[in-house]
């Protein structure tokens, strides 16, 4: 205990100087500008960035990172208040409230609540960061190549439910990015697989290309496709946060911080399953549920403070087990990867302080946020007017250099314009890219983790069912692939009602009075 306070003091120590101020607060406004545009996201955010950051040093690069990934969600509320368009799909359960309060004149109160919600809900998730991220990963350390292929294996099951409501599409493109990640040299023998004779594939598809081209350049395409312009609501009054709101609405903060880091831990469950779920709960147990929907206070500060509270969940289970639990995130995890760190169980073997710097990185995000809530929010909001014409050329281009500058070879601008291409068509007909990029990431660890294991039991599948750990994974993600079969589904729900109802029976039953006994 006392070692790991020492290493979180030197970890704060370390970033406070005032290049990485300046660094945390230009990774955070360059996401809250991508939040105000509509139609951009954190992933595509965090893409470019990881390309634009390939040759800083990996500190400066992942703590640009992530304070993007907090700025961006941030930034998404401006949209959802002003416009009533999510900036992203975090920030939909902000829309309702946030919008209601704009059009009454409440625009400035609105986005106050949301940059407080945003601050103490973060705050809440960077502890929640500091205490549980080292003790999972103290459990994981136990893993061996048999734990490593069901946890790889269960990461993409959890693809069916990452992003969109069908499972089976997201299963299609987990396994489709499975099949990406084989190109190349196998990690044992070095031996070509699926080249086709051409000696580029030899290396394999890069992540970056590949990340470019799914997030960044099919989301130009997208745009450009399908274009939306809708009427900004003027901002009249103080934007101001309002601390005096978050001390009456503290149970909702706690509640809805609490609901948002345990979403985040889940994998497979975004950020907006956090903002949803807090919202619900806020409104279930609210003694004003009709004002939720017509500028309900209590469900706007419940939405923005799930869905920031997430942001720290999900980067629990990323470090300590290598699962992402959103495509953000899933991201986030590509570029630690690029830069020589491997999340999973051996991250406290391998780069032990690094969890301890993301943790004062996540702080440092938390109070740039701030700082841009207090004194930058009208001029921010003139990013809103940006029309999508001139900015996707640049985001283009930027997608174009981004790609050339990881290895400068032509062939990864190639591969980023296929796999853009691809992702252009393959998302208008349903299918999301998180899943893919989440098989892409998770592929090689994948592979050999099952040939490794097959290595030491000669070929034997037995391990992979009868070690401890192994068999928990395993029946963890058979019954989770399960659960999406309706009548399997519909069958569980049955024993668990049943089992509760008896529980309430039981407990509901009142001891035998003496005239009974007689």
């Amino acid at each position: 205990m006392l070692n790991g306070l020492a290493d979180l003091l030197h970890a704060y120590w370390g970033f406070f100087n005032g290049w990485s101020f300046a660094l945390g607060l230009g990774g955070a406004l360059i996401g809250i500008i991508v939040g105000c545009l509509p139609g951009l996201s954190a992933t595509l955010c965090i893409a470019l960035l990881t390309t634009l950051t390939i040759k800083l040093p990996t500190n400066e690069a992942i703590l640009i990172l992530i304070c993007a990934y907090v700025g961006t969600l941030y930034g998404g509320s401006r949209t959802a208040i002003l416009l009533n368009i999510p900036g992203t799909a975090a920030n939909a359960a902000s829309c309702a409230d946030g919008h209601a309060l704009a059009l009454r004149g409440e625009a400035g109160r609105a986005i106050g609540i949301a940059t407080s919600g945003a601050f103490t809900s973060t705050l809440f998730g960077v502890m929640c960061l500091a205490a549980f991220t080292p003790l999972l990963a103290e459990v994981a350390l136990k893993f061996g190549a048999y734990e490593f292929f069901w946890l790889a294996l269960f990461g993409v099951t959890m693809s069916g439910s990452i992003v969109g409501n069908d499972p089976l599409k997201g299963w299609l493109m987990g396994c489709l990015g499975l099949m990406v990640a084989q190109i190349g040299q196998d990690p044992l023998y070095a031996h070509d697989r699926f080249t086709f004779g051409w000696g580029q594939l030899a290396g394999g598809i890069a992540l970056i290309p590949a990340l470019v081209g799914a997030f960044g350049f099919a989301e130009v395409l997208t745009t450009l496709a399908d274009p939306m312009e809708r009427k900004l609501v003027e901002m009249r009054d103080s934007s101001r946060p309002r601390f005096r709101e978050v001390l009456q609405y503290w149970p909702t903060v706690l509640r809805s911080g609490v609901i948002g880091v345990l979403t985040g831990l889940m994998p497979g469950v975004g950020e907006d399953a956090g903002a949803w779920m807090s919202y619900a709960a806020a409104k279930a147990v609210s003694r004003e549920k009709d004002q939720f929907g017509k500028g309900s206070i209590d469900g706007l500060m419940a939405a923005e403070t799930g869905d920031m509270a997430s942001i720290p969940g999900h980067i629990i289970p990323c470090l300590a087990l290598g699962i992402p639990g959103s495509a953000p995130s899933a991201v986030l995890m590509a570029a630690m990867i690029i830069h020589g760190i491997q999340p999973g169980p051996m991250m406290m073997v391998n780069h032990p302080q690094f969890v301890y710097d993301v943790v004062a990185m996540t702080t440092l995000a938390m109070v740039s946020i701030l700082i841009f809530g207090l004194f930058l929010v009208r001029p921010l909001l003139l990013v809103m007017r940006v029309r999508r014409t001139i900015l996707m050329p640049i985001i283009f281009l930027l997608c174009t250099v981004g790609a050339f500058a990881g290895a400068s070879r032509l062939f990864d601008i190639y591969c980023m314009l296929a796999i853009g291409i691809g992702a252009f068509f393959l998302r208008r007909k349903g299918y999301q890219m998180a899943p893919f990029v989440l098989g892409l990431v998770l592929g090689g660890l994948l592979d050999k983790s099952l040939r490794r294991g097959l290595v030491l039991s000669d070929g034997d599948l037995t391990p992979f069912f009868t070690r401890p750990i192994s068999l928990g994974f395993a029946i963890v993600t058979i019954f989770t692939m399960l659960l999406y079969i309706p009548a399997f589904k519909a069958g569980v729900q049955r024993v668990v009602g049943g089992i509760g109802r008896g529980l309430r029976a039981l407990v509901s039953r009142q001891p035998p009075t003496a005239a009974t006994r007689l």
